[in-house]
């Protein structure tokens, strides 16, 4: 099988890789749940490749991010709930629908009337998914909280802002930065606090420290910052400078187990300093 521009290829090539006869064991044995966890890598690392500027690595991983989508949908089929032409289908339906000031007639893409058509077509839409699930025998939906509209699948960092975002609409949110920042203060007490009782008590110590991070993700959504964007950035900052500690260490014969704490913390000082220049 050659490699080829068109997408029926690698559903072809996927189709190969599920087939209990002559497949490859590890691709049969896989399942929507052993897939997940690669699909939000590879959407990780495509976001890295674009943070990094690098266009060769991104068209890569694009085509590893597509290849999820294949994999879920061949294994979709195979249960007999849905193709990946469905997808396709699905998808530039609801592009079509969403974008009536684009697709649809002259009076729906004049400029003034594209503001109004989000609600309609937000019910349209609920109408339609309500009946796919009787079609299928599932019971209605309810009417979910504010909070459960949240999808539970997305990262925690980004769940977190999501949660965050979705309160503050009906005014449950901090006025300012300031504040937020006085909450991350008291916070860090209340850990403090649990320290002491951590071996007694270390699921509580567990719950403050995750308020911690919840309250420095709402800093970081107040000043319009990206905290995994941010973290990002700090992990590689973090990688370098440690590099620079190991090859200066390297230069005169000796590894980072060999190196006191106040040796590697001069080193990390030079790194932080040279990284300003």
């Amino acid at each position: 099988m050659q490699p080829s521009r068109d997408i029926a290829r690698l559903i072809d090539i996927m189709a190969a890789l599920r087939a209990p006869v002559g497949g490859c064991p590890w691709d049969v044995e896989q399942t929507f749940e052993t897939i997940a966890p690669y699909t939000i890598e590879e959407a990780y690392e495509v976001a890295d490749a674009i943070e990094r500027g690098d266009r060769g690595d991104l068209q890569e991983e694009l085509g590893d991010l597509l290849l999820q989508v294949v994999y879920h949908a061949r294994l979709a089929e195979e249960e007999g709930a849905f193709a990946f032409g469905d997808v396709i289908e699905s998808i530039t339906a609801k592009m079509i629908r969403r974008h009536p000031h684009v697709f649809g007639s002259e009076e729906a893409r004049s400029a003034g009337s594209a503001k109004g058509f989000w609600n309609e077509i937000k019910a349209e839409e609920k109408r339609l998914r309500a009946e796919r699930r009787a079609a299928a025998g599932l019971p209605a939906e309810s009417t979910p909280g504010l909070l459960e509209q949240v999808p539970t699948g997305l990262p925690p960092l980004a769940r977190a802002v999501a949660l965050q975002k979705k309160a503050s609409t009906v005014g449950f949110d901090w006025n300012d930065p300031h504040a937020v920042i006085a909450k991350m203060r008291e916070e860090i007490e209340e850990v403090e606090e649990e320290l002491a009782a951590a071996e007694q008590a270390p699921a509580r110590l567990k719950d403050e420290v995750g308020d911690l991070l919840f309250a420095v993700v709402n800093l970081a959504r107040h000043l319009d910052i990206d905290p995994d964007a941010a973290l990002r950035g700090t992990n590689e900052k973090f990688r370098h400078r440690f590099g620079h500690v190991e090859r200066r260490l390297g230069e005169i014969g000796r590894s980072p187990a060999e190196a006191s704490l106040d040796e590697m913390e001069t080193l990390w000082i030079d790194a932080k300093t040279a990284g300003r220049e």
